[in-house]
């Protein structure tokens, strides 16, 4: 008798094609569900104005990028700087590091954004939208980058530095060639992870007007009044960007899974 594709035994990893069936299965389950919802309201989905609308998306979902790629760089920048400090044996340094990663990580990032733009950034004189948007962006994700970092080289056990110098390799050394090959495997699934949360994040930044594609998608259903079309689209483009960075994390933890 064949086994039901619908079904696995405890234990058992399903096969690509059993996977992707029951997967396909649930979206389309989810999908049914939404819309039953929206037919309850009466209400007859329309998107046909995305045609006349494309280039002013095109430009909000660009803009959406350019601001991700940029506060990644700089937020890893601060990530490791932060890393580094919280070990320092100068406290100072030590604990400005950890009060920075504390109330960072304690305070919510649409009032972070507020803070830093109307008083930090007007005191700065710091007026271009995109790259005020995108340094709040980066201080923000900065501290969780640096707690992933931290936690990736507290996990390797002191006995392997001790193993490179004893076979003759220098600090740098055994940092280039050990230390940091293993942070690589250990933090990357959770550093692609953090880009997917800084793309889902830079949606705050319309809150200062920086048109990015969520400002944009607002914009347009302010216009035509299509909200539910305008914000099904934004869901999609968002999941457009996430899901295939979700993969790239699983790929990499799959890839760099040494204990099995």
């Amino acid at each position: 008798m064949a086994r039901n594709p619908f079904v696995a035994a405890a234990g058992e990893r399903p096969s690509p094609l059993k996977a992707s069936l029951n997967y396909l299965l649930v979206c389309l389950v989810v999908l049914a569900g939404l819309w039953a919802a929206v037919g309850s309201l009466d209400y007859v989905l329309d998107f046909g104005f995305v045609g006349q609308v494309s280039k002013r998306i095109g430009d909000g979902f660009l803009l959406t990028l350019r601001i991700s790629v940029a506060s990644l760089a700089i937020s890893l920048a601060i990530g490791a700087l932060v890393a580094a400090g919280k070990g320092s044996r100068i406290l100072p340094i030590r604990y400005l590091c950890d009060l920075y990663v504390r109330i960072i990580r304690g305070t919510p990032l649409i009032m972070q954004v507020y803070l830093f733009f109307y008083v930090i950034g007007t005191s700065l004189g710091i007026d271009d939208r995109f790259w005020a948007g995108t340094l709040i962006l980066s201080g923000f994700e900065g501290a969780y980058i640096a707690e992933i970092l931290r936690g990736g080289l507290a996990s390797i056990d002191a006995t392997q530095r001790d193993a490179a110098r004893a076979v003759g390799l220098t600090r740098s050394q055994a940092l280039r060639h050990v230390i940091v090959p293993q942070m690589v495997a250990r933090t990357l699934p959770a550093l692609t992870g953090q880009f997917a949360s800084i793309v889902k994040d830079s949606s705050l930044l319309s809150l200062i007007s920086v048109v990015e594609l969520t400002q944009t998608m607002r914009e347009i259903s302010s216009q035509n009044f299509r909200l539910f079309e305008c914000y099904f689209l934004l869901g999609a483009l968002y999941l457009a960007i996430t899901l295939p960075l979700d993969a790239l994390g699983r790929h990499f933890e799959r890839r760099f899974d040494y204990a099995h």
